[in-house]
């Protein structure tokens, strides 16, 4: 159990067997992760999620028999621990916008190259928020702001924190890096979340993709 307790636990949620095969060979070719389990779909994905309690949930969208969507919503609901990271197919996929909401931590394309997945499953365990710009530029911001935010600029500093965030670096990471205190990267990121009419990063990072602030 040692080697396990420093590595990453992770339950990987596809329809497609080959997939899931695919992505824990990936995984399992690479230090520091460590695959629980698999899910076909996503109410097999909540019940497996509460028994084997993993860091980060791999999540396909579409899936008959329980889509990832709903499959969030009930793990949020339930208050579980686990990260949840979309791997979805098309940028286009309508269903990301609802996913977010439901309270996915990060989206990637399943086309994303290994050490980017390596990254963004490394970044959604410590709660980070991880978006693909191909993703985040279809996150519409009208589904979280009032349409009638985000007329104010963000100052320098905000946009500096928002372009730190936009690479999945923590408060911590951030304050060390801007030689402040995490307190007033705190205080930051509620400024620039007014300004962007948003409630938290990864719709920060979404909306500031979409209005040309960060790409």
């Amino acid at each position: 159990m040692s080697s396990d307790e420093a590595s990453i636990s992770l339950l990987i949620v596809d329809d497609h067997p080959v997939v899931r095969d695919g992505l824990r060979g990936v995984f399992e070719s690479a230090s520091g992760f460590h695959v629980l389990g698999e899910a076909a779909d996503g109410l097999e994905a909540v019940e497996k999620a509460g028994a084997l309690d993993p860091d980060v949930i791999l999540m396909d969208l579409r899936m008959p028999g329980g889509g990832g969507v709903d499959a969030i919503a009930e793990l949020t609901r339930r208050g579980a621990r686990a990260k949840v990271l979309v791997l979805t197919t098309y940028d286009t996929d309508t269903d990301t916008l609802p996913a977010i909401e439901a309270g996915a931590t990060g989206y990637l394309l399943k086309d994303a190259p290994r050490d980017d997945l390596f990254t963004a499953v490394r970044a959604a365990a410590e709660g980070r928020t991880v978006l693909s710009p191909a993703v985040a530029s279809r996150l519409v911001s009208a589904v979280r702001a009032p349409k009638a935010a985000g007329n104010e600029p963000l100052s320098a500093r905000e946009r500096e924190v928002l372009a730190l965030v936009a690479k999945g670096t923590s408060n911590r990471e951030i304050a060390r890096e801007l030689f402040i205190s995490e307190a007033t990267v705190k205080t930051h990121l509620t400024h620039l979340y007014a300004k962007l009419g948003v409630k938290d990063r990864a719709a920060a990072v979404a909306t500031a993709y979409q209005r040309g602030i960060l790409g």
